[in-house]
């Protein structure tokens, strides 16, 4: 097992591999942070993910652009491609499946996979509808699937106008449904005027978010299963 010391080196290397956009950095570090016996949960989120949220920042800030947003994206996914193979899923209690994309005219997906990684850990159930997602696109496949949540992710102010049609849509044709939507342009204030049910900040507050909403959504289906016995 690494000691704390060499775990804080090594997560530092990593977040700091993410932000300078240095792949073969992101590469090795993973590498070290596996012969060490870090955890590969902890080396992404607290090492990789870290180094993107303040990626982040920097780009709300404008001190980084598109171009420099995307290379720290392939470092990102440099890392992530040797660290993800040796996960240990987590057993949170709540298991679910969740719908998410990222909405029409928008193909920014670098959150959205942050947060899909997330619930993929976590053991949920996820349909991926990827990037610039037709806005019925959503309803249809939560249709399809029964799924207890949708995630939409927007990265734009010219594009999160669509969360609210999607939101509408669902709601209209699924009153219990949950709907967590999350993205630069985004707040809690935004969510709560469109009656989004859950706000993701983050990748981690997406799934404390996501397993709250789940949970309630299953209590509200054993209360309906009881009532209908109960008659």
């Amino acid at each position: 097992m690494a000691t704390e010391e060499k775990r804080k080196e090594i997560l530092e290397k990593l977040r700091n591999a993410v932000i300078h956009y240095d792949e073969d950095t992101a590469k090795e570090a993973s590498n070290e942070a596996l012969n060490v016996g870090l955890e590969s949960s902890d080396a992404i989120f607290n090492g990789l993910v870290s180094g993107m949220e303040e990626v982040g920042r920097l780009f709300e800030a404008q001190e980084y652009f598109v171009p420099e947003m995307l290379m720290c994206a392939d470092a990102l996914y440099a890392g992530l491609d040797i660290l993800k193979p040796h996960v240990r899923k987590m057993d949170l209690g709540v298991k679910g499946s969740v719908v998410i994309g990222t909405v029409e005219g928008d193909v920014h997906d670098i959150g959205k996979n942050i947060v899909k990684m997330m619930f993929d850990v976590a053991g949920f159930t996820i349909y991926d509808l990827g990037r610039d997602v037709p806005l019925d696109k959503f309803v249809e496949e939560q249709m399809k699937t029964d799924s207890d949540l949708v995630c939409l992710s927007a990265m734009m102010t010219t594009t999160m106008g669509g969360m609210k049609k999607v939101i509408d849509n669902l709601k209209a044709k699924n009153p219990n449904i949950k709907i967590m939507i999350g993205g630069a342009p985004v707040s809690q204030d935004i969510a709560e005027k469109w009656g989004a049910d859950g706000y993701a900040k983050d990748a981690s507050n997406a799934l404390k978010d996501a397993i709250n909403l789940v949970s309630s959504l299953k209590k509200l289906k054993d209360e309906a299963e009881a009532k209908k016995v109960a008659k």
